[in-house]
């Protein structure tokens, strides 16, 4: 269990022993996807921590043990699960080889839109056919699907509000947006290891919780497939 949540197995026996009383929400929401608790669960576990679960009408960072089983069964593929504020919830290996990216345990505080509209970032990974504008308005119009669907969540408000003060781009996307699901994009990721990957990327969205995952995927065969079975082998040994 400490190995799928990330954290050492002291680190649990010292929780289990009482010997440690604060375990970040982080951590919490990691144990409680190694443990695929259901929602009822995971708001006893987080009450447990000291850590107020959260609550309807509001962004979660429960992954529900259903997506969990999904995801673990595509473990071979660049996989990860974000929130619905597009805060990274977690990522397969082979994402973070392709993405040089961190797990989410290293950095919890890895979201898409601030690595597109803030810090630009995202722009040196990878680049969406038919032009980053495209991608952006996709991302911008989900976002605002998502305000509408979580309206009660003050925090999710304010991060759009920052967003709109701090990205003119964010800001002028935001004004055009009409809400709507992300759903397929081709891209080409460029990796530092093997060079550009073009991929399709597609967007499952879980209905009741607004968690998304998303899958990059390639034909069988070609260089595209071959760049990403080296980077998976990589990936294999780096994280056996």
């Amino acid at each position: 269990m400490a190995q799928l949540a990330g954290v050492s197995v002291d680190y649990v026996t010292r929780l289990e022993q009482g010997r440690f009383r604060t375990p970040s929400a982080q951590v919490v929401a990691a144990l409680a996807r190694a443990l695929q608790l259901s929602r009822s669960e995971n708001d006893l576990l987080h009450r447990a921590a000291g850590v107020a679960p959260p609550s309807a009408g509001t962004v979660t960072r429960h992954v529900p043990p259903g997506v969990q089983r999904i995801v673990s069964r595509l473990s071979a593929f660049p996989v990860a699960v974000f929130a619905a504020d597009w805060s990274l919830l977690y990522s397969t290996s082979l994402w973070q080889r392709l993405f040089h990216t961190p797990s989410v345990l290293a950095d919890p505080d890895q979201n898409l839109l601030v690595q597109t509209f803030i810090d630009n970032s995202i722009a040196e990974i990878a680049t969406a056919h038919g032009g980053s504008d495209r991608f952006e308005r996709a991302l911008v119009a989900d976002l605002r699907r998502s305000v509408g669907l979580l309206d009660q969540d003050v925090a999710l408000h304010t991060f759009v509000t920052d967003l709109r003060a701090r990205s003119p781009r964010f800001d002028r996307l935001w004004g055009d947006a009409q809400a709507a699901a992300h759903t397929t994009l081709t891209k080409t990721v460029h990796n530092r290891v093997v060079g550009d990957v073009v991929l399709d990327c597609d967007v499952v969205v879980i209905p009741d919780t607004d968690v998304k995952i998303v899958l990059y995927s390639t034909t069988s065969t070609g260089p595209n497939a071959e760049k990403l079975d080296f980077l998976r082998v990589a990936a294999i040994t780096a994280f056996p």
